[in-house]
């Protein structure tokens, strides 16, 4: 019996000892780490530069004094609408100002110029019609021998687009001629003024074509100078978007690159095409107070109109520049990505340790990478490794 009760005492003694020594183990054991995680996933990716770009209206026409003169006040306000020929700002003429000889001289030069102006844009607008009926011809000429087989879509596309282009520039060719003959008119205005003696009726100042009032300088009656701007005319359902990006992004950028417009205040996205890259840079200086050179990028929408139309002049939208895009695209963040000799490398998470890739990456996104080799699908690695993280280090996951 005394045998049974100090086998026993040993026993427990033995039990204690082992949980004491498994206390201490656990104890005295280094912790993992803590670490932050993000999954390789596959998804889609796009590439893309993110600026700031304004509306503006792509003809816009600004409405000059043709003569010194005292302007009536304008009865119209910004927003209105204006048919071509409508009357917007009338001139009294100022009775001392009288043409001399040589000032009546310069004015008939200047009517015979724009006369001249007006005959070149007759001709630009003939050749254009010409060409739209061609294009025209060409497209009907085509779509029928895509009826038969003998044509692919994409040519027939061609056509189409061909022709449209086509009355586009038939559409700014008239609009030019109505322009040149505005200019013609101003440009005679100053010789019947002359004539008069400065006492022939008001100088009615009228619009060259069909629009909105956008701006309008000064609406109040009073004298005015040659040259100075009485009233703006555009139309606002033709707007174009103006983008300003650093040169080295523009060199990246080509005539044809995608847009997205987010944030645009209404719903949804709205979709653009890079129609101009100015060749020109300027300077401008940031919020940062740091100069920097920029370029000028126009964008066209090529979403429907009835979608963008409560959009007006110089509203503010956030563009997306899509430099590349693809539809499944294996990707990790960034920022667990960390240089390795020359290449790059990243911790993946393998039975709580973190394990050392190398990697090859692809294209890079502002917050995501493509990854080429190195991490597959579905693995867990290792976001922003501080220094306590080396490969077979025991890691947890934050959680």
């Amino acid at each position: 019996m005394k045998i049974t009760v100090q086998l026993r005492r040993r026993i427990v003694l033995s039990l204690i000892a082992v949980l004491v020594a498994w206390g201490l183990f656990l104890g005295f054991r280094p912790q993992p780490v803590e670490v932050d995680t993000g999954t390789a996933i596959r998804a889609p990716l796009r590439v893309t530069i993110e600026q700031e770009g304004r509306t503006r209206v792509v003809d816009r026409f600004m409405i000059t004094a043709p003569v010194n003169g005292y302007a009536r006040r304008i009865r119209l306000d910004v927003g209105d609408a204006v048919e071509r020929g409508a009357t917007l700002v009338e001139l009294e003429p100022v009775r001392a100002e009288v043409l001399d000889v040589r000032r009546a001289a310069e004015a008939r030069a200047r009517a015979g110029s724009a006369e001249a102006g007006v005959s070149a844009a007759l001709q630009r607008e003939n050749a254009a019609a010409s060409n739209a009926v061609l294009a025209q011809k060409e497209l009907q000429r085509v779509r029928a021998l895509r009826l038969s087989g003998y044509v692919s879509a994409a040519a027939e596309d061609r056509a189409v687009s061909e022709t449209d282009r086509r009355f586009a520039e038939l559409r700014s060719a008239t609009a030019s001629v109505a322009v040149a003959r505005h200019e013609f008119e101003a440009a005679r205005t100053p010789l019947k003024y002359a004539a008069s003696g400065g006492t022939a009726e008001p100088v009615v100042i009228r619009t060259p074509v069909a629009g909105r009032v956008l701006r309008i300088p000064r609406k109040s009656e009073g004298p005015v100078a040659v040259g100075q701007p009485l009233i703006e005319i555009g139309d606002p359902a033709a707007l174009e978007v103006e983008v300003d990006v650093l040169s080295a992004d523009a060199v990246r950028i080509r005539p044809g690159t995608l847009v997205v417009f987010e944030r645009w205040g209404g719903e949804g996205t709205l979709e653009g095409s890079v129609r101009v890259v100015e060749p020109a840079g300027f300077t401008k200086v940031s919020a940062l107070g740091v100069e920097e050179q920029r370029v000028r990028l126009i964008v066209a929408f090529t979403s429907p109109a009835v979608r963008w139309q409560r959009l007006g002049d110089g509203y503010r939208v956030e563009a997306s520049i899509i430099l590349w895009a693809a539809d499944d695209v294996l990707q990790i963040p960034v920022g667990a990505l960390f240089r390795d000799g020359n290449g790059w490398a990243a911790f993946a998470l393998e039975k709580g340790k973190a394990v050392k890739r190398r990697v090859e990456t692809g294209r890079r996104s502002g917050l995501e990478v493509q990854v080429i080799s190195g991490i597959k699908a579905g693995e867990l690695v290792i976001v922003h490794p501080d220094d306590r993280v080396t490969d077979g280090t025991r890691v947890s996951a934050r959680k």
